[in-house]
C-alpha cells in the first residue's frame, strides 16, 4: 500500500513527465504504476489515504515465544534430537502429547536452522529428498 506522501509524491512524478512531453501511460510504466491507479488517486477533490483494512500479521492462535522455545526443548531433548518431525509428533501423540502440528515443528525448527535437507541414494532412491533436524548439543 502506498502512503499518502508518496501518492502526492507518484502524482507530482508523473504530472511532470507529462508537463515535460511523456505519455501519461509510459510514465506510469517507469514509475511501476497502473494509469487507472492513477486516476483512482486523482479522481476525488482531495487526495486520501488507502481506506483498505490494515492485515493483521499475526493470527491469534499463533504459538508464542515460550511456546516455540518449548517446542525447540522437546525437539533437541536426547529422546528426539535425532528425529525429524515427522516421528516427533507421533511420538508425542502416543504419549497423550500435542504441542504442535508437524508443519509448524518444521517451520519453527527451519526459523532456527535447525533443519536442512539430505539424502542418501542407496538408502532413500525412491524419495526426492529428505529432511533431518539439526539438534543444538
Amino acid at each position: 500500500m502506498t502512503s499518502l506522501p508518496q501518492r502526492q509524491q507518484l502524482i507530482d512524478s508523473v504530472t511532470e513527465a507529462t508537463a515535460a512531453g511523456a505519455r501519461q501511460d509510459q510514465a506510469c510504466a517507469v514509475l511501476g504504476l497502473s494509469p487507472r491507479t492513477l486516476q483512482r488517486w486523482q479522481a476525488g477533490e482531495t487526495l486520501t489515504e488507502d481506506r483498505r483494512p490494515q492485515r493483521h500479521d499475526t493470527p491469534s492462535h499463533a504459538l508464542n515465544d515460550a511456546e516455540r522455545s518449548h517446542l525447540l526443548a522437546v525437539a533437541n531433548s536426547a529422546e528426539f534430537a535425532d528425529l525429524p518431525p515427522s516421528q516427533i509428533v507421533p511420538r508425542l501423540a502416543d504419549q497423550g502429547i500435542y504441542l504442535a502440528s508437524e508443519s509448524t515443528f518444521y517451520r519453527i525448527l527451519k526459523a532456527a536452522r535447525q533443519l536442512k535437507q539430505f539424502c542418501i541414494p542407496e538408502i532413500f532412491d525412491d524419495v526426492p529428498f529428505c529432511t533431518c533436524q539439526l539438534a543444538e548439543v
